[in-house]
């Protein structure tokens, strides 16, 4: 398993933003890969991808966002928006001196993904979409904003487990042993001293999501900006976020679009399955 390395970028309002950084197997001098997570998530969301995107010969870097991980909460509740997450992880790649990246953005990575395209037009080289695009379906925003920020503590991993299983198994229907969903849990909170298990991101995330604050109210001109940019869009196929109508609708604008399906999974893949990573290993070998 390839290793990786901790940091922190601080921001100029004092936020400090948790990364992990992989490093590249062999001096390739191919583009990095940032990898954003979702709404309630974190950067341990890509700790078996991150390191098969490493062994190619790519630096990868995984953070988590203000609020979530080991970044730090903040008590001005309005700076949990997309937008301000991107001056995070811009300041993240202008430390690192990082040019030109390929993005790995899952929900709201994607959205995070679009916003920055249109903010540094040449810093893509290349998306990888997970199960988001510039029309979000009322259902599964209906459903994350029923859950996020609700009730999250827990008194031992299987509990946790199970919770998860509550909120998420609707997404991953095939999924009904304990193992899965413990480790599925293990991603999504923390143990405390006591040995407690919490949910591990400021429940104040969920302030702006419940006031339906979670994205821009036009994002289709952030989608423009990923013209001309190699995209793959991963999607589940029984996904309650991202329509096929949209989805459709992204490949007639985009024109050089991939799509590729995780069957029985919703929102959002895991982007290890093997109808989602063979599509993705193959996507970054085309791109410099």
């Amino acid at each position: 398993m390839t290793p990786f390395s901790e940091h922190f970028y601080t921001a100029p309002d004092g936020i400090r933003t948790y990364y992990r950084r992989y490093p590249a197997q062999g001096d390739s001098g191919k583009t990095p890969v940032l990898c954003l997570h979702g709404l309630t998530r974190n950067s341990r969301d890509f700790e078996d991808l991150a390191p098969i995107v490493a062994e190619s010969g790519r630096s990868v870097i995984a953070l988590d966002v203000r609020g979530r991980g080991r970044s730090d909460y903040d008590s001005q509740i309005e700076n949990y928006n997309p937008a301000k997450y991107v001056e995070d992880v811009i300041g993240v790649l202008d430390e690192l001196g990082w040019s030109q990246v390929i993005s790995i953005g899952t929900s709201m990575g994607g959205l995070m993904t679009m916003i920055l395209s249109t903010l540094r037009p040449k810093l893509l080289t290349g998306v990888v979409m997970n199960d988001i695009g510039p029309e979000l379906d009322p259902a599964g925003l209906k459903r994350i904003q029923g859950y996020v920020g609700g009730a999250g503590k827990f008194a031992n991993w299987d509990e946790a487990g199970e919770a998860l299983r509550a909120i998420n198994g609707v997404a991953f229907p095939r999924e009904t042993g304990a193992d899965f969903w413990i480790a599925f849990a293990k991603r999504t909170c923390r143990a405390l001293d006591t040995g407690e298990i919490v949910l591990d991101y400021d429940a104040n995330i969920s302030k702006p999501v419940k006031d339906g604050d979670v994205a821009p109210p036009d994002l289709w001109p952030f989608f423009e900006g990923l013209e001309g940019i190699p995209l793959l869009l991963v999607r589940g196929a029984i996904s309650d976020l991202l329509a096929m109508d949209c989805v459709e609708e992204m490949s007639r604008r985009h024109g050089d679009m991939e799509l590729a399906q995780v069957p029985d999974v919703g929102h959002a893949p895991l982007l290890t399955e093997p109808e989602a990573l063979e599509p993705i290993k193959a996507f970054l070998n085309r791109l410099d």
